[in-house]
């Protein structure tokens, strides 16, 4: 079993790395400026904040306990915290989980 676990992380980290190698070889031709640099870029947030609104409307595991109305004073109150912090993601990520754990043991 031992063989197939270093086996399965080999390969995976082979997959991982060699896309990232490739990335980074063919990004010096790419502009950040250019339609489809701006295009990715768009993919990817649209992406996160798909993900984001899955998790917040259908959550899974612990966070399917916690109601509606708690989640989203959470999520409001963390970009409130982005932007006053300047946009810094470490502070609301971490207020996000604090404060959803004392309102949905506290309040609710």
């Amino acid at each position: 079993m031992t063989t197939s676990v270093v086996l399965a992380i080999l390969v995976t980290s082979l997959a991982t790395f060699s896309s990232r190698f490739f990335g980074v070889i063919t990004s010096e031709k790419i502009k950040e400026n250019s339609k489809i640099f701006r295009w990715f870029n768009c993919l990817a947030y649209s992406t996160l904040a798909a993900l984001i609104a899955r998790i917040v409307i259908f959550p899974s595991g612990a966070l399917s306990e916690a109601d509606y109305f708690v989640r989203f004073i959470a999520i409001i109150s963390s970009i409130l915290i982005f932007y006053l912090t300047k946009k810094n993601l470490v502070y609301p990520t971490i207020f996000s989980a604090i404060i959803l754990a004392l309102i949905n043991s506290y309040l609710v």
